[in-house]
């Protein structure tokens, strides 16, 4: 009777689909997930490690820098240039270019503040590159570069008929008008960046200075970084990049990449890389590495701010990091023989393009991410066969955590927020890499980040005054 019974609950559990997952579960677990999930365990601990060493490497740097108050911009003896300028009225012509597509919201904002830069009119020419595909915003655009003129600042309005080459294509043409030959300087202000009437005088000395000097790039501000948490967010993570990720290529190397914006780039450095090119969706970086591979030093100024605004939407903002994403990567695999093999540059200029801005900023740091932070370490969970030491699971993610957001210290409540966010995207951002590797589809895939100006700013202001204030609600 027994032995009945014991066969019975055989029986049962051989038709139990769950018993049979189990078993199944426990027949591959040793022989297959233990030996994959352990390789996977290292690999992921060496990429951290890398990740975690070049963090801590900026983190000197910068207090060192700091403590010793030698930022590369404070040497220039800025003032004795602005003398000298307006002693001998020997100004340079500079050309402002503001590419734009489809700007409804924001193209009133940057030819304005442009157009008020502090500068002689008739050593100033603002370039509009509108290559809107709304005749309608053509017009718009069209009037209010006419409104500028007839105040004395000398703009000019250049159209397009396609959009070959993206944002690098409208910049080459406009680089190829004949006004534009005698110009000794170039700016580039993307269509929501607002600079202050004196960003000219406090970057152009620079480049009068030193003539190995090839670009000077500004950091940005963001005017709506209040708006919603996914703003304080974005924040966090560019704040670093800009106080420490360029302060750091400027002060060992002279070299970082170009934003694509708020930078100015002396024109004969433009030239000597070879102009713009559209060959992926990053051709400010482009053209930063072609020129550093020509000789050319950078200057990063930290204390100079630009205001511009964040994309305030989860699909404008992804669809902007898979653009950051996706386009190092590819640049990555088309210059990485170039770098090698160029002789104009150090060893050590070499080594920290490959190495540190390439492969562990632009590759590694998504990576890590993702597949340690998002597969790997949950895994082991189900797997215990698999050991991962308290140290790397908790205390070196921490760390990197910490460093990446001392940057922010505002928002620094905003910590486990910031995480779970950048794990989201870190989906997005390593998938890009890996396109961008591969050069797959959506390897030139150009969506312009969505601007919205003051429209979402007016339309608080008008929700607000309709409903009555409380202070429950306002908490």
């Amino acid at each position: 009777m027994r032995d009945i019974v014991f066969r019975e609950v055989e029986m049962n559990e051989t038709y139990d689909p769950t018993m049979r997952l189990i078993h199944a579960w426990d027949s591959i677990r040793v022989p297959i997930i233990v030996p994959i999930l352990r390789f996977a365990v290292y690999i992921c601990i060496g990429m951290s490690i890398m990740l975690f060493i070049e963090r801590v490497y900026m983190a000197i740097v910068i207090a060192c820098v700091k403590c010793l108050g030698k930022k590369r911009y404070t040497k220039y003896q800025l003032d004795a240039i602005k003398e000298d300028l307006e002693k001998n009225k020997n100004y340079p012509k500079v050309l402002v270019q503001i590419p734009m597509f489809n700007e409804k919201e924001v193209y009133k904002l940057s030819i304005g503040a442009v157009s008020a830069l502090s500068w002689p009119s008739d050593r100033l020419i603002v370039q509009v590159l509108d290559d809107s595909t709304n005749e309608v915003l053509r017009t718009m655009v069209e009037i209010e570069c006419r409104k500028w003129i007839e105040k004395g600042v000398n703009v000019k309005y250049e159209t397009r008929n396609n959009r070959n080459g993206y944002k690098a294509g409208a910049l080459r043409e406009g680089l190829k008008k004949h006004y534009v030959e005698d110009c000794e300087f170039v700016i580039i202000f993307d269509a929501d960046f607002q600079p202050e009437e004196d960003f000219l005088w406090r970057t152009i000395p620079y480049l009068l200075e030193n003539p190995e000097l090839g670009l000077v790039q500004a950091r940005w501000k963001f005017v709506n970084a209040d708006e919603c948490l996914m703003t304080r967010l974005q924040e966090m993570s560019l704040d670093y990049h800009f106080s420490v990720e360029q302060e750091v290529g400027s002060s060992t190397c002279s070299f970082f990449g170009f934003n694509g914006t708020a930078g100015v780039w002396r024109m004969r450095a433009i030239n000597d890389a070879g102009g713009w090119k559209d060959r992926t969706t990053v051709e400010d970086m482009d053209l930063a590495v072609r020129a550093s591979l020509k000789g050319w030093k950078f200057l990063f100024v930290g204390d100079l701010a630009v205001k511009n605004e964040l994309p305030s939407t989860f699909k404008a903002y992804r669809y902007q990091q898979h653009r950051w994403s996706c386009g190092p990567a590819n640049l990555f695999r088309k210059m990485f023989k170039e770098i090698i093999i160029c002789e104009r540059v150090s060893i050590w200029k070499k080594w920290h393009v490959i190495y540190a801005f390439f492969f562990v900023r632009k590759i590694i740091a998504h990576w890590v991410t993702f597949f340690f932070y998002c597969i790997v370490i949950p895994a082991t969970i189900l797997v215990p066969e698999v050991h991962l030491p308290k140290p790397l699971a908790i205390y070196l993610p921490a760390g990197i955590t910490i460093l990446n957001a001392a940057s922010t210290l505002r928002s620094i409540h905003l910590l486990v927020f910031w995480i779970l966010f950048e794990n989201v995207m870190s989906l997005h951002r390593s998938k890009a890499a890996i396109i961008g590797l591969l050069e797959a589809n959506r390897v030139n895939e150009w969506v312009v980040t969505e601007k919205l100006g003051n429209t979402m700013k007016q339309k608080y202001n008008m929700k607000a005054s309709r409903r009555p204030r409380s202070r429950t609600g306002e908490r």
